[in-house]
């Protein structure tokens, strides 16, 4: 789930929450397996997930969506638990499961009553090191995996026309490559594929456990080290750092599919906090202009763009401050009843050049930072999630106590800041544009949902 931007409007609250933090106790086993552990309890229960630091990003010309795949097969059984077991097992215990694939990870995780923990880790254990990959139940989840991409994807004109501006946004990063893959290296993957694909990253030493919920962190890592600890770590390859070649001038293309309405999206080449350097402070300053002109009903994009002007009918900014690597800074939208492509486009670009050549009010830039509050406060308040920014965190290499760090740094951005990351990165050399010009629909043909797909995770 890519974070697009700070969209909660709201309520001031104080400018510090270091006191309401939880504790967070991290393990390391013998074979390298992280864990985590932030106690909460407030409901006797527990969330439990295993990340793996693989995704689409790692993945290269001819095997693209392997790392989809492979999430898929990884519910198709061990010698222990035959297909469907794993699914069986988690809801007769009343849990709920699932898993998703990124850019930059791979992620499993089951939602169960506090005792029932023990469950979790013995089938997620089991399925690290010992999945069956059978020619049988490959063939059938490869249909189901192109099926979804036809359904989420072919069938829809804004996630295929985002999947073509994607890989002429990106030159050389892996990130031009959708998640779900390419439909021939889909269709050509093999067992053999995902045999050497499994063996080589699914491994303790590439993992991270998180655990959330009404929990005793020594009773845990007890725990942990009884499922988890006699698994064999695996050699890992050097990871390449496959960074974007600077780019050199603005990039266009329009994309013409059936559909109801024309769609524009605006993307400029930035560094995420990874990739930043010691400038980490351009990140947050980034973050905090992605809030500025899409944070809620009073923000910019909403204010002047959908409401002042109607040049929009939808209007919307995101930046991904925790991509493994440099990613895009975009703008997306739809253009009003009469308007223009056109005339969106210019009035997108109205708006940055507004926020390079005005600093931003003093009391502006005080509400964005109290939604940014308000939004960290709202997610910290599931424990799903708060599992998932530790997770994220510590998989694209960042370190989970980035977490800690988010609202000081984004209260310490200032005005001056906001104009000078707009000076630095909102420019044409770093620009790609893509339109979505209409067809007419096939007769008959209902309209597809028009969901605009600015993220990269496919859900099983």
């Amino acid at each position: 789930m890519q974070f697009r931007g700070l969209r909660l409007a709201l309520l001031v609250l104080p400018l510090s929450l270091h006191a309401a933090e939880p504790a967070v106790h991290e393990f390391r086993l013998d074979n390298g397996l992280k864990l985590l552990v932030q106690e909460d309890h407030r409901a006797p229960a527990v969330v439990s997930q295993v990340w793996y630091k693989v995704g689409a990003s790692y993945e290269y010309g001819g095997i693209t969506g392997i790392s989809h795949m492979l999430e898929h097969m990884m519910f198709k059984g061990t010698e222990k638990h035959p297909p469907g077991e794993f699914s069986r097992i988690i809801a007769a215990n009343g849990g709920r499961e699932n898993a998703f694939t990124g850019q930059d990870y791979t992620a499993y995780f089951q939602t169960l009553e506090k005792s029932r923990l023990p469950v979790s880790f013995e089938l997620e254990a089991d399925r690290m090191r010992n999945l069956i990959l059978s020619d049988k139940e490959f063939e059938k989840e490869q249909q189901v995996v192109l099926e979804e991409r036809r359904l989420r994807t072919d069938d829809q004109p804004r996630a295929k026309m985002e999947e073509h501006f994607q890989a002429v946004a990106y030159t050389n990063s892996p990130y031009k490559n959708p998640v779900i893959g390419w439909p021939d290296d889909v269709s050509g993957l093999t067992v053999g594929d995902l045999k050497y694909w499994y063996g080589l990253w699914y491994a303790p030493n590439n993992a991270t456990v998180v655990v959330v919920g009404d929990v005793d962190p020594q009773e845990v890592y007890a725990l942990a080290r009884k499922h988890f600890g006699p698994l064999k770590p695996s050699h890992l390859p050097e990871i390449k750092p496959r960074g974007e070649v600077e780019q050199l001038g603005a990039r266009r293309m329009i994309v013409h599919l059936p559909a109801k309405l024309p769609y524009l999206v605006m993307g400029y080449k930035t560094p995420a906090l990874r990739t930043m350097g010691e400038e980490d402070w351009e990140a947050y300053a980034l973050e905090v202009a992605a809030g500025i002109l899409d944070g809620g009903n009073s923000a910019r994009l909403a204010s002047r763009l959908v409401r002042g002007k109607q040049v929009a009918a939808s209007a919307g900014a995101g930046y991904n401050l925790y991509s493994r690597l440099s990613n895009l800074f975009s703008l997306e939208g739809t253009p009003a009843q009469g308007k223009t492509l056109q005339a969106l486009e210019k009035a997108f670009v109205e708006e940055i050049r507004r926020l390079q050549e005005e600093p931003v009010a003093a009391a502006e830039l005080d509400r964005v930072k109290a939604q940014v509050l308000a939004h960290h406060v709202y997610e910290r308040d599931s424990m799903f999630y708060q599992a998932m920014q530790l997770g994220m965190t510590e998989t694209v290499g960042l370190g989970w106590k980035t977490i800690r760090e988010y609202v000081d740094k984004v209260n310490a951005v200032t005005a001056e800041q906001v104009q000078k990351v707009a000076q630095k990165y909102f420019v044409d050399d770093y620009l790609s544009v893509a339109y979505l010009e209409p067809l007419p629909m096939p007769e008959g043909a209902k309209a597809p949902e028009e969901s605009a797909p600015m993220g990269g995770e496919h859900v099983r």
